[in-house]
C-alpha cells in the first residue's frame, strides 16, 4: 500500500497511550507509523505500559528500547522477574528499571523535548496522580506498579500503584494540548464480543514461514514447566498459599497448574476492569482517531512477543490512517 503522507498543515498529534501490559508494545508500532507519515507528536499522555513507552519515546530513546525488547525471548523475560517477599507485591521490578535507567539516565519530565503526562493511582486518597514534573523513571515506576504484583512507590504519604486502576486511557491530560490538530488514542485493552487473535488482524505476509522463527515467536511446551514454577514462586510471594492447607493427594504438577491459574486470574481480572474503564473514557472524551488492540490477542504478561505486537500496532495504524478524515476546527 502506498504511504499516505501527512498534510503540510494539520499534522500535529496529541497521543494517548493506554495500559495493558505486554500489549503496550503495540504503541511502538503506532509511533513509528505516525512519524513515517510525517506527523509530529507534540504531547503524550500514558498509563502503565503506555507511560513506559511514552516516557521512553519522549526522552528520544525508543529505537534502543525497541531493539532490546525485540531481542527478548521467553527465558530472557523470566530472568527479569525479581521475586520479593514484600506483602505489597511479588516483584520489585528493579531489573527492568535498571535497564530503563541505562537507556534514559537521570532525566526530569519537564526537561523532555515532548510534553509528557503519566498517570498513577494513589491508594491512600483513592485518586489519580498525574506526573508532569519530576524524575521520569519514578513516574514510570509508579504507573506500572500492578497492585499485588509489582510493589508500589511510596512518595510522601502517597502509596502509588498502576494508573490503570482508575484511568487506563488518560484522555484528560491531552485536553490541554490545544496546539494539537487532532488526538490519537491507543486502547490496548479493547473488548470484543468474540476472542480475536493475531491471525485475525495481521495479513498472512506478516507471519514467518520457517519453523525456527515460529518457535521463537511461540515457544513450545518444553518451557511450560519453568513458567509454572516461576509463577508458583510469584504467587507464593503474593501470599497465595491457601492458608497453609495442603491436599496430600495433590501432585506437584497439579499444584503448579493451580498456582498458574491463580496468577492468571489476577491479570485477567485487572484486564477486564481496565477494558471497562477504557470504554467509559472513550465515550466521555472521544479521540479523533482510536486504535484498538483486542485484549485477547495475547496475555498482559507475554513480554516475549514484542515483534508481533509492534507489527500489529503498525498494521492497525496504517489501516486507521487510510480511513482517517481530520475534523474541521471551528474558530470564532
Amino acid at each position: 500500500m502506498d504511504k499516505l503522507m501527512a498534510p503540510e498543515k494539520g499534522n500535529k498529534v496529541a497521543l494517548v497511550l493506554g495500559s495493558g501490559g505486554a500489549r503496550g508494545y503495540a504503541h511502538i508500532g503506532v509511533i513509528e507509523v505516525l512519524e513515517e507519515r510525517g506527523y509530529e507528536i507534540i504531547s503524550v499522555a500514558g498509563c502503565s505500559m503506555g507511560a513506559l513507552i511514552g516516557g521512553i519515546y519522549a526522552s528520544g530513546n525508543l529505537p534502543a528500547y525497541r531493539d532490546w525488547v525485540c531481542g527478548l525471548d521467553y527465558f530472557d523475560v523470566l530472568k527479569l522477574v525479581d521475586v520479593t517477599w514484600n506483602p505489597m507485591g511479588a516483584m520489585r521490578a528493579s531489573k527492568i528499571m535498571n535497564k530503563l535507567e541505562s537507556l534514559v539516565g537521570d532525566v526530569l519530565i519537564e526537561d523532555l523535548p515532548i510534553p509528557l503526562t503519566t498517570v498513577a493511582t494513589d491508594l491512600v486518597r483513592q485518586r489519580e496522580v498525574w506526573f508532569q514534573r519530576g524524575p521520569l523513571l519514578r513516574a514510570i515506576r509508579a504507573s506500572i506498579a500492578v497492585p499485588g504484583v509489582i510493589t508500589p512507590v511510596h512518595l510522601g504519604d502517597q502509596v502509588l500503584v498502576d494508573g490503570g486502576l482508575l484511568n487506563p486511557l488518560p484522555m484528560m491530560p491531552v485536553e490541554a494540548a490545544h496546539a494539537a490538530d487532532f488526538v490519537v488514542a491507543v486502547n490496548v485493552t479493547a473488548h470484543t464480543p468474540q476472542p480475536v487473535m493475531f491471525e485475525d488482524l495481521l495479513p498472512d505476509t506478516d507471519f514467518p514461514d520457517s519453523e525456527a522463527e515460529l518457535e521463537k515467536m511461540h515457544p513450545v511446551e518444553g518451557w511450560m514447566n519453568d513458567a509454572r514454577e516461576a509463577t508458583k514462586r510469584l504467587w507464593e510471594g503474593l501470599g497465595g498459599s491457601d492458608g497453609g492447607v495442603v491436599d496430600k493427594e495433590e501432585t506437584p504438577e497439579d499444584r503448579s497448574k493451580r498456582e498458574w491459574s491463580k496468577l492468571a486470574m489476577i491479570f485477567e481480572s485487572f484486564d477486564v476492569t481496565q477494558a471497562a474503564l477504557a470504554k467509559y473514557k472513550i465515550a466521555s472524551y472521544s479521540p479523533d482517531m482510536l486504535i484498538e488492540i483486542p485484549k485477547t490477542v495475547c496475555g498482559a504478561y507475554e513480554f516475549h512477543r514484542a515483534n508481533e505486537l509492534i507489527r500489529l500496532g503498525r498494521h492497525l495504524t496504517e489501516q486507521g490512517l487510510s480511513r482517517f478524515i481530520p475534523k474541521v476546527k471551528v474558530t470564532s
